[in-house]
């Protein structure tokens, strides 16, 4: 009886697809395995192997696979359940999740191969002059690729020739797959074999008495043997003989030195050993930790409400020393790649060579090796620090996932597919595992209190600082009534500018929040009012000073600073609102010997351009920060004495039902990097409404009254966490055309849902990247079941899409909308 797989392709496809094998490739294959098969009318795709089976498909012929990729399964079972049960609950297809959840040199996809046709003969004088240099290139080369075909004729789209020979039957094509992943491998030299013998050994020095350098190079190998019991690197005995490659090689290949190569990870930490003991708990951590293991023994996910520095992460260090100690792996989960900076130092020196890191600013290649030690169970990644597409990562032996900063909404992935929010996904990802989860935040979210409240979650909090510390010393200042009274110093209040100098001849340091980067978000002409908008989005241009650019932070468009206004000719031009820019040129005129850096996204951008930044102010060679949100996050400064934040309107005055938490969270979060050692830090809060109640509750540490205030608005207006919300956005590049279908979809849907329908309606940016957007929200009440919902919208969705005009109207799902 024939043999079948069913394999998943990293394409939004509803189903498997299914392909035909041997009864020998049935024998080797197991589910987690890649195969490159044919799908379409000529492309190849790596796809994963799902179950092997003998049951033939009814609706197509199976077609064979092209290739085995690998020798053993690179995704385990429980994965493929969790990636299973992701595209379930987020409304996606397994497709999308298998793009999301493994790096992309496993992603392999074909690459087109443009070969001469040797069967036919044909006049080349018919041949068109762009048609003959691709004939002429293929005399010289059997095999082109089209970027080859592009450089040849000096143009982007070759299409067209590469049409016109195939209709003349002049080219053939062909699809070959390519390895994206290459080992890093190291070159190593050991003396030749003969020469090993003190004989040999001998004969050799004295034969290169007339070749001083080359000998040199013998004696040097020996005395690096000597020293360090480990293989000699060609590079290392370089150095040590101060001698060239060219003598290395001319030794090679008279066979007196032998090289050979060892595969190396391309990240390594260089301590072999830990370096320092775990600090003991004090008696709040202890009572934590204890209140922790507890709801571990129950199985509870738990949550660890810690105030600010009061050591969070010396409870999670002791929870990580006891899952290793059963031999069991750790997942440790950040919001914020900076936050991985600091981090890993730390848990490296209480773990070596144990801790692995998995991030987007790592490379393809570094990715790769991360996943196979992860796979393999190795001693060098037992413990796996990153963002959030580390929930993807395939352990085989899970004990602890760690959900720092579980509040924090960039745990929500929001383009492209899977939508799904990592703490949520973490949840049931331990569950799989059987392992415990702990969720950890100083201003945990309104959703996980509301679970610890009702009994869903275990509970552990650590009211006190780490060493007694008081919490800053929060002030709010009316900078209203001071630009009123014109006593600012640009966008500095007098309070906050004569803190900065106080703690700058102090020799502290200063932290500045403001949640906008660039100069000024408008640049507007003071004649006629136009301000320059992006031609793609419906947002104005921001204006960066740096860079002399307008630019647009949602397409990245952008062109060179005008001189004079577009629409009235006048070269009165002035800028509206601050940014990041704007707070550090003023300082820099404010405080011309202070030492300033810039934390945002135009700063962070290179691989290690948060660790550059960090460590320069870590080490004190910095005095003043300013920095947008990425300063919030968990950073943990000694020297920190005062924090300024610019503007907390632009917070609160967001049209989203989840602005005040998040004004709460991000005031509370950053007014905590401040006074973490033994002197009590200040903040100072400039606001234009300093009497409104969420600065009230963040001057005075209330998070209780924050979230029972929060908890009554949205039990009043049914938004989470007492009903679930999934939103639902339509894309389309005509107006008119997203308005029709929008309508007609949200009519299906209040049939359905009645009242728990709200919209269609634009967002506040209506058109970005010339795509319109239109948002409908179905809040969904506890009685009413999710599953049974989403059924409805998918069976509304497939009627939509057999209306031939909307079928080009992109629907988009957002469940558990943030």
């Amino acid at each position: 009886m024939p043999y079948f797989i069913n394999v998943i392709l990293p394409i939004p496809l509803e189903k498997l697809f299914t392909y035909s094998i041997s009864d020998a490739e049935a024998s080797f294959l197991k589910p987690g395995m890649r195969v490159a098969v044919p799908f379409g009318k000529s492309k190849i795709y790596s796809a994963l192997v799902h179950e092997v089976h003998q049951t033939a498909p009814t609706i197509y012929e199976a077609k064979e696979i092209d290739q085995i990729l690998d020798e053993k399964p690179i995704v385990t079972a429980i994965q493929l359940k969790h990636w299973f049960w992701i595209a379930d609950y987020y409304m996606c297809s397994i497709g999308e999740v298998f793009r999301t959840a493994v790096p992309s040199a496993f992603l392999l996809e074909s690459e087109t191969l443009i070969l001469k046709n040797t069967k036919i003969v044909f006049d080349e004088t018919t041949l068109l002059d762009d048609e003959f240099l691709v004939f002429e290139a293929l005399q010289h080369q059997a095999i082109l690729r089209v970027h080859e075909i592009s450089a040849i004729l000096d143009r982007k789209n070759v299409l067209p020739v590469l049409n016109r020979l195939l209709d003349k039957n002049i080219i053939l094509l062909k699809e070959e797959v390519y390895e994206q992943y290459k080992p890093k491998l190291v070159r190593y030299v050991k003396l030749g074999k003969e020469y090993r013998t003190e004989v040999g050994l001998e004969t050799l020095l004295h034969s290169l008495t007339r070749a001083p350098k080359q000998s040199q190079v013998i004696l040097s190998l020996f005395q690096l043997q000597a020293t360090q019991k480990k293989p000699i690197k060609v590079s290392e005995l370089e150095t040590a003989s101060k001698s060239s490659t060219a003598i290395i090689k001319a030794l090679i290949d008279k066979e007196i030195l032998e090289e050979y190569y060892i595969q190396t990870d391309r990240i390594s930490y260089s301590n072999e050993e830990d370096n320092s003991d775990i600090k003991s708990l004090n008696e709040f951590q202890e009572e934590a930790f204890l209140a922790i293991k507890q709801s571990f023994d129950k199985n509870l996910p738990t949550l660890l409400y810690g105030v600010t520095s009061s050591g969070k992460t010396e409870v999670y260090v002791k929870l990580i020393e006891e899952t290793l100690a059963q031999h069991k792996q750790v997942l440790y989960l950040l919001p914020e790649i900076a936050l991985t900076t600091q981090l890993i130092t730390r848990l490296q020196d209480y773990f070596g060579e144990k801790v692995a890191v998995y991030h987007s600013r790592y490379s393809v290649q570094e990715r790769v090796e991360v996943w196979h030690n992860i796979l393999e169970n190795k001693n060098k990644a037992q413990i796996v620090i990153g963002a959030r597409s580390a929930l993807f990562m395939p352990f085989t032996n899970l004990g602890l996932i760690i959900v720092d900063e579980e509040h924090e909404s960039s745990f929500k992935q929001y383009d492209p597919a899977p939508r799904y929010h990592a703490r949520d996904a973490a949840i049931v990802m331990a569950k799989l595992h059987e392992a415990h989860i702990l969720l950890g935040s100083a201003t945990p979210s309104i959703e996980s209190f509301y679970n610890v409240q009702i009994g869903k979650y275990g509970y552990a909090t650590i009211q006190r600082r780490y060493g007694n510390v008081l919490m800053p010393e929060i002030e709010l200042v009316d900078i209203k009534e001071q630009t009123r009274k014109k006593r600012m110093k640009g966008r500095f209040s007098v309070r906050l500018f004569n803190e900065i100098t106080d703690t700058l001849e102090n020799g502290e340091q200063v932290i500045l929040f403001q949640n906008r980067r660039g100069y000024a978000p408008i640049l507007e002409c003071t004649t006629c009012g136009h301000s320059p908008q992006c031609p793609n989005c419906d947002v104005s241009l921001t204006y960066h000073q740096h860079k002399k650019q307008l630019r647009c932070h949602y397409c990245s468009y952008h062109i060179a600073l005008l001189t004079a206004c577009e629409a009235c000719g006048s070269s009165t031009l002035d800028t509206k609102g601050f940014g990041t820019e704007q707070v550090e040129q003023e300082l820099e005129t404010l405080f011309p010997d202070a030492k300033i850096g810039r934390m945002d996204l135009d700063t962070t951008r290179g691989k290690y351009g948060y660790e550059k930044i960090i460590t320069a102010f870590e080490q004190q060679e910095l005095d003043i920060l300013v920095g947008t949100q990425m300063l919030t996050k968990g950073l943990d400064f000694r020297n920190v004495n005062l924090v300024g934040i610019m503007s907390a309107d632009t917070l609160l005055n967001f049209p989203d039902f989840r602005a005040h938490e998040r004004c709460f969270q991000l005031l509370t979060q950053v007014s905590g990097r401040a006074g973490r050692t033994k002197k009590r830090g200040k903040v100072i809060i400039q606001s234009f409404n300093p009497y409104h109640q969420i600065l009230k509750q963040v001057s005075t540490g209330d998070y209780q009254a924050m979230y029972q205030e929060q908890l009554y608005e949205r039990e009043q207006h049914k938004y989470p966490p007492v009903n679930r919300i999934i939103k639902i956005t339509f894309k389309h590049k005509e107006y008119n055309k997203l308005n029709e279908a929008a309508e007609w979809f949200t009519k299906g849907l209040r049939n359905a849902f009645g009242v728990h329908v709200l919209g269609p309606e634009f967002p506040s940016v209506s058109r970005i990247r010339n795509q319109y957007i239109k948002n409908v929200l179905i809040k969904i009440p506890n009685g009413q079941s999710l599953v049974k919902t989403k059924k409805s919208i998918r069976r509304l969705e497939k009627s939509f899409n057999a209306i031939s005009q909307y079928a080009s109207v992109r629907v988009i799902y957002n469940v558990d909308y943030i």
